[in-house]
């Protein structure tokens, strides 16, 4: 029997993941109770509105996010987001901030989900979340790119250093058609072996950026 552990954090109405960003907005479309004068043999229904942008809760960057020729969620194969390989690397924001290349040097990353257990998700929903949070360096960048990695993903504000307004994780990675995965949390759950990784959004067409069910399957 597989157990399945989930890495998503929950989206509710006034939920801010990235600040200067707007809070999602999670109402009735159709209320049930408007419902019943439609429906008969009573019959009620709730059909729901969401007013959100693409960069909301734990969510997947794909190479359009960055690019304007890249690849957009439609355009990305099941395989690069399903039942991954997946490898846990721990580096605890309280022992340092930066992740370089030196950190990841004995990890097999080829064809794998590499991702980053800081422990920063336990700010979320705080102020913060927001400032001097984890990142990667852009030699790690370089290294998982080099080293073969199919998706990055981390339990941070951002796997860009956001203190600077340069972005070159994303730059190298997405560059790569290597997939991105933010804002991940409960990494900690997740025992010592192998395990596998899916990140799983919508076949959206002309958008780079959108949450995902991220779980881990032991």
């Amino acid at each position: 029997m597989k157990k399945y552990i989930d890495l998503s954090h929950t989206i509710e109405v006034g939920l801010i993941t990235y600040k200067g960003l707007p809070a999602p907005i999670i109402c009735d479309y159709l209320s049930r109770e408007d419902s019943k004068n439609i429906y008969g043999d009573g019959a009620e229904f709730q059909i729901g509105k969401i007013e959100m942008v693409s960069n909301t809760g734990t969510y997947l960057d794909c190479p359009f996010h960055r690019y304007a020729d890249g690849k957009d969620l439609s355009e990305i194969a099941l395989e690069a987001l399903i039942d991954l390989d997946a490898v846990l690397i721990k580096i605890h924001h309280s022992k340092k901030l930066n992740i370089t290349k030196e950190d990841l040097v004995g990890f097999d990353v080829k064809n794998k989900a590499v991702l980053f257990c800081t422990g920063w998700s336990e700010y979320w929903n705080t102020d913060q979340y927001f400032e001097h949070h984890p990142f990667l360096t852009q030699d790690a960048a370089e290294y998982l790119k080099n080293a073969g990695a199919k998706l990055v993903g981390i339990d941070s504000h951002n796997i860009d250093d956001t203190q600077t307004k340069s972005r070159p994780v994303h730059t190298v990675l997405l560059g790569a058609e290597i997939l991105i995965v933010e804002h991940l949390c409960n990494l900690e759950a997740i025992p010592e072996g192998p395990f596998k990784f899916t990140a799983l959004p919508p076949k959206f067409k002309g958008v780079g950026t959108f949450p995902v069910r991220a779980v881990a399957s032991i």
